[in-house]
């Protein structure tokens, strides 16, 4: 419990660490907030009470108390274009983000992990160099120059898939299923790719790590046969950094997710995000930072415990 208690203190300081980095971040930004809220041919009258509503005639130290404990109270503010809490406008894009990010993780690890096994059951071999080439490649990709790739080759050139949006908007029932796994074909093949390295790395090199044990070899001794000392025994001790590895990719998965979503239109978090920053729409952007934020210290709390529950050691340092 005392493990547990100081991961999510530590979570929490990160939290409110980038609540306020984020807070203050945007209102960096060019251009006054203000024209979003208050039309310059409003009377000052009607444009003041705007502004006070809104909280904006405060002075900064003011509207960061204030949204520091709207946010207590799980308060994210009110938008301001749309007129509606931004809570609405989160949850309303907030399920596509997740099929987009879970999809991907998922297709990362269900090919990061064999992978990362023929690599070290060979190793040295030209499989092995190939798989470590194209690991090595995979790590230095961007998201942008991936994703503007795979729309040109396999959305326009070839017209396999969809180039932008989620779903088909005259599809409905099964067509609609299968129009958004359609859809999501190229949103999640462009982080899968710059994903899939760090898994089939870490996987090779704990692997080979791992085959070399004594353990290992007693159960070759013992006559048990090649594929199960592998799969069995050595990858058990071999999947520990992997999770390691999971935790801290939905970092890079979720800062992906962003560029991702911009790219295709897909209408997720990350897209909200690039439309609060052009409407400069303060309380999305922040709302939107927070929940993303939230969901990587809720990933490396879990990571860390997870951790700790399968080697002790961890607990103990």
């Amino acid at each position: 419990m005392r493990f547990i208690g100081l991961r999510l203190a530590r979570g929490l300081l990160t939290l409110w660490f980038a609540v306020t980095v984020t807070f203050f971040l945007v209102r960096l930004l060019p251009g006054d907030p203000v024209l979003a809220v208050a039309d310059p041919n409003m009377t000052e009258e009607l444009r003041q009470k705007l502004l006070a509503d809104f909280g904006l005639d405060k002075p900064l130290a003011a509207q960061y108390l204030d949204y520091l404990g709207q946010l207590v109270q799980g308060n994210l503010g009110m938008s301001f274009r749309q007129s509606i809490p931004v809570t609405t406008v989160l949850m309303e894009r907030l399920p596509w983000t997740l099929i987009l990010t879970i999809s991907a993780m998922v297709v990362t690890i269900g090919l990061g992990i064999p992978l990362g096994v023929l690599a070290a059951t060979r190793a040295k071999g030209w499989l092995d160099r190939v798989i470590q080439l194209t690991g090595v490649t995979a790590q230095s990709l961007f998201v942008p120059s991936v994703g503007i790739l795979l729309m040109y080759v396999l959305g326009v050139w070839l017209g396999w898939f969809p180039i932008g949006g989620a779903v088909d908007l005259d599809a409905t029932g099964l067509g609609a299923t299968l129009s958004m796994l359609h859809h999501l074909v190229l949103p999640c093949l462009s982080l899968v790719f710059i994903q899939l390295g760090g898994y089939v790395l870490t996987m090779r090199t704990t692997l080979i790590e791992a085959l070399g044990e004594d353990y290992v070899s007693l159960a070759k001794a013992k006559g048990v046969r090649p594929g199960k000392v592998v799969w069995k025994h050595a990858l058990r001790n071999a999947l520990l950094p992997t999770t390691t590895i999971a935790g801290l990719q939905l970092g890079t998965l979720v800062g992906g997710a962003v560029l991702t979503e911009t790219i295709y239109a897909y209408p997720g978090i990350g897209r909200a995000i690039y439309e609060a920053v052009g409407q400069l729409d303060f309380p999305v952007l922040q709302g939107a930072f927070v929940l993303l934020a939230a969901a990587v210290v809720a990933a490396n709390l879990i990571t860390d415990v997870a951790y700790g529950i399968l080697d002790p050691r961890v607990r103990t340092s």
